[in-house]
């Protein structure tokens, strides 16, 4: 073989084909994999607009000229006549993604409607690897399967002894054994075959790696008569084959989870008045039943007495300890038993806990009034220490500035957005001076400026008219620097206002991952990332918690990212009021927990993700609800003077220390949804206005510092 020397130049061509060579070689590989279907062979819809940005074998995604409604059932057909059979699986029977099975070969497909068209729909194939294959009857219909375990429901269309001799045939060749007393004797000394107006038989498989059976479970094949002369098929792994002591899995809502499940969720916490968990145990009932009977003794709960039977029911068992009451229920369905465990805090215990919680907020607000105002009183001390630093020296004009109002020489960072009439920038001025600059400046230019009470060494608002157009102004220390920032109808330049061009937005390298250390879901592709938490005083459980993120990654990726991963929290879409367009979308959702809100938008050729979760039970419990259709407005005071804020033409009076240890409910205002000015007044003070905007079932804080200051804080 000739061998190459190193540093040596290989032709262009030479290269070439190598790489083809190898692409040839690795589809080859992928095609050889029988288990695995080549996508791209499939069926298409008339009128498909192929995506061949990606040329995996197993995925494939196209355009459709019409909705969902329309596509699915087209689809359907169309992968029915090429052999396809649709099943669904067990516990996911209300999805819109389409399941189908063709010999020992799987295949999804998914829908998304496409972005800010709702008459098209984006169809997309991905292969599923099947690695329990049985066979399907020839007109099976309600056919429920998982091809993981395996499991297997249907109605065969034949009588009983015609099915029967289907599945002997078709199981064998598929490579499936029947187990006798004899070769069963490994997990079972009898064999359980009696089944009243059916029949029922074992099989076992051996490893075979290249048709993708691997360690591979016995299975129980029952078959019963139908009044219809049709027969009831299910296919299951053998009980003697699942695990009948159950290890147990990570707590939900501080309640005990067994393991292997298939799925579980929980409502709660380990500090919640009322929590609960649900799950499916891939395990018979008895197991489940002895392990919660020895983790539930474990904690503390004792059994009082069988409780009544709920549909679905086949034990429900009383619990209680000295703090709680509960109810332990389990049922079938499918080959799981379903588990339902609430927990509920007695009234006695209740009271305790206020009481407790009481003692701990006077306590937390008692320190976090100490601490805010010796912070609030350390940064008025630097903010006097570093405006006394700056310069008051006069300023002079930028030359050649492009801005419709001058610049003074030392401006950095200048943003300036003609077509929303926005410039901001920062100077190592003074406030005095930048506001001397700026009055001296545009009266010049013919500018009339209007009365402002806000005229102080750290900071001055000013507003200035002419001829129909306005400028508002805001020059502010912060930090070692001074912020100034502009905005008004006299900043709007209308060169500023040509059309945007539209983003061409670069996919992910690769299909977006979940973090799973991440509490709200977030895709491991990510270049930032940030969490926040309102949590009450006293309590651990959020009332709100915010995700905010940046993904390297088309708004699309992220949109389908979020709404499968939400799905599988039991997050609810709304499908009011959703609004999804190529450059932002806002999705409302219900989560188990309470109101959630998706926001999508795209900013330095990433997509900015900002998902909102509220608690109700959280909020509920800390009085901070507000009413339905309505917004909350709760309001403290830090300082030790009476405040007076008036929104919405009503003056509420604010008590020195409201929203502290000895009072710690200050005032509170429900309001409809919309924007409001406010103003506070102080003793000795001039009047502060400000504005507030707020969404129905929003929850605000208005917080009054020593200093005057208001703090806005969206609680809820």
């Amino acid at each position: 073989m000739s061998m190459i020397p190193r540093g040596a130049q290989v032709p262009a061509r030479w290269l070439l084909a190598c790489g083809l060579v190898l692409a040839a070689s690795c589809r080859i590989a992928a095609a050889a994999d029988g288990g695995i279907v080549d996508v791209h062979t499939l069926p298409k819809l008339e009128g498909a607009v192929e995506d061949t940005s990606r040329s995996e074998s197993w995925r494939l995604e196209y355009r459709m000229p019409a909705p969902q409604a329309v596509t699915a059932p087209a689809l359907k057909k169309l992968l029915g006549a090429d052999g396809w059979v649709p099943y669904l699986r067990p516990l996911d029977e209300k999805t819109t993604t389409l399941n189908f099975k063709k010999g020992r070969q799987g295949l999804s497909v998914h829908f998304t409607q496409g972005l800010g068209r709702p008459d098209q729909s984006m169809v997309t194939y991905s292969a599923d690897r099947i690695y329990g294959n049985v066979p399907f009857p020839d007109g099976a219909t309600d056919i429920m399967f998982d091809g993981t375990r395996p499991y297997l429901g249907c109605i065969a269309p034949n009588a009983l002894d015609a099915t029967s001799d289907f599945f002997g045939r078709e199981m064998a060749a598929i490579g499936w054994q029947k187990l006798t007393p004899d070769t069963a004797a490994r997990w079972t000394s009898s064999l359980d075959e009696t089944v009243p107006n059916g029949l029922r038989a074992y099989y076992t498989h051996p490893d075979n790696q290249e048709i993708g059976f691997s360690r591979q479970k016995p299975v129980m094949l029952t078959l019963t008569r139908r009044d219809d002369g049709r027969t009831d098929v299910e296919i299951r792994v053998a009980p003697f084959a699942l695990p009948e002591v159950l290890e147990a899995d990570s707590e939900m809502a501080g309640l005990p989870r067994p393991k292997p499940t298939k799925s579980a969720r929980s409502l709660g916490s380990d500090s919640s008045n009322k929590r609960e968990i649900s799950a499916a145990v891939i395990a018979e009932l008895p197991a489940v039943l002895a392990f919660y009977r020895r983790e539930l003794a474990a904690r503390g709960w004792q059994e009082d007495g069988r409780a009544p039977l709920a549909p679905g029911d086949e034990v429900a068992i009383k619990l209680s300890t000295t703090d709680e009451d509960g109810v332990l229920r389990l049922g079938r369905k499918y080959d799981f038993t379903i588990v339902s465990l609430t927990a509920q805090v007695k009234d006695s215990a209740l009271a305790a806990r206020a009481r407790a919680k009481k003692e701990a907020d006077a306590r937390f607000l008692s320190d976090a009034l100490g601490t805010a105002q010796q912070l609030i009183a350390a940064d008025d001390i630097r903010r006097k220490t570093q405006a006394a630093s700056l310069p008051d020296a006069p300023l002079t004009a930028l030359p050649d500035s492009k801005t419709p109002v001058p610049l003074p020489e030392n401006a950095e960072g200048v943003t300036f957005e003609g077509g929303d009439g926005h410039l901001e920038f920062s100077s190592t001025a003074s406030v005095k001076a930048l506001s001397s600059f700026y009055r001296t400046a545009l009266k010049s230019s013919g500018w009339k400026e209007q009365p402002s009470v806000i005229n102080q060494p750290n900071m001055a608002v000013m507003a200035f008219s002419k001829a129909g157009k306005s400028i508002s102004m805001t020059v502010m220390q912060m930090g070692p620097k001074v912020n100034v920032r502009a905005d008004g109808s006299g900043l709007v330049m209308a060169a500023a206002k040509a059309a945007a061009v539209p983003e061409v937005q670069a996919k992910s390298a690769e299909p977006l991952k979940p973090d799973p250390e991440s509490p709200l879901p977030v895709p491991t592709q990510r270049s930032s990332k940030s969490l926040a938490t309102s949590k009450m005083p006293g309590s651990e459980t959020p009332v709100r918690r915010e995700l905010e993120a940046s993904i390297p990654a088309s708004l699309e990726e992220v949109l389908a990212f979020y709404r499968a991963e939400l799905a599988k929290l039991g997050w609810q879409e709304k499908t009011d009021g959703a609004a999804v367009s190529a450059e932002r979308a806002q999705i409302d959702f219900t989560s188990p927990q309470g109101p959630a809100v998706l926001k999508l938008g795209r900013a330095r050729g990433e997509t900015i993700v900002t998902l909102a979760q509220k608690n109700a039970d959280a909020a509920a419990r800390a009085d901070i609800m507000p009413k339905a259709g309505q917004a909350r407005v709760m309001m403290g005071n830090m300082g030790d003077k009476e405040a007076s804020l008036t929104i919405n033409k009503q003056t509420i009076k604010i008590a020195a220390g409201a929203g502290g240890p000895q009072s710690p409910k200050g005032p509170m205002l429900d309001l409809p949804p919309g924007k409001y000015a406010y103003a506070l007044r102080l003793p000795g003070r001039p009047a502060r206005s400000e504005s507030l905007t707020v969404a129905a079932g929003e929850a605000w804080g208005l917080l009054v510092g020593p200093g005057g200051d208001v703090l806005p804080l969206q609680m809820y």
